[in-house]
């Protein structure tokens, strides 16, 4: 019997959260160029929808980091149960068969103030570079810092929220049913 860690959440404080998932056992998955702009396609079709706003992406070759804001009645577990398993199906359908695409679960920051926003977009900005993909993140064209990406700025509405929400953090690690 496996024991929780730290008991599930059913709700997650409205907010932008910065938010890490990644592949099945690391597979580097979106070496494939076919398979990244897929996953691109599946998070800019969400956005699209309205289930969140996007502020900042990179995909790696096997994970995955997203600075975004669930939007209405939309949780953080919702939003990323969408992307995931949306994928997940457009992944089936292209090469003919299932299989695991994605580790069970997320990690997850939930952005403090506009200093904390910053922080993190530059850290997924940086995220190429630093794993020596590129010279500079402009290059890289799975990520946001690439010209083209029409991306949501970070609402007022979320400055004020964070800042009235202070006192509640989110933090951790959380499975999804069906990831």
């Amino acid at each position: 019997m496996r024991l929780a860690l730290r008991p599930s959440r059913l709700f997650s404080p409205p907010g932008t959260y910065f938010v890490t998932f990644s592949t099945w056992n690391r597979r580097r998955l979106f070496q494939v160029e076919n398979y990244a702009r897929l996953f691109l396609k599946t998070l800019f079709h969400y956005r699209r929808e309205g289930q969140y706003s996007l502020h900042a992406f990179v995909l790696m070759p096997d994970h995955v980091h997203l600075l975004l804001t669930p939007t209405h009645d939309v949780t953080i577990e919702r939003a990323l149960q969408l992307i995931k398993g949306g994928y997940s199906h457009a992944l089936g359908a292209l090469i003919g068969r299932k299989s695991e695409v994605w580790q069970r679960g997320f990690t997850d920051h939930r952005i403090r103030d506009a200093q904390d926003f910053a922080h993190h977009r530059n850290y997924i900005h940086q995220n190429p570079v630093v794993g020596c993909l590129v010279f500079n993140a402009s290059e890289y064209r799975y990520c946001s810092a690439f010209p083209g990406f029409k991306l949501d700025p970070w609402p007022p509405a979320a400055k004020a929220a964070v800042l009235d929400n202070a006192s509640i953090g989110t933090s951790g690690t959380r499975a999804l049913p069906g990831s």
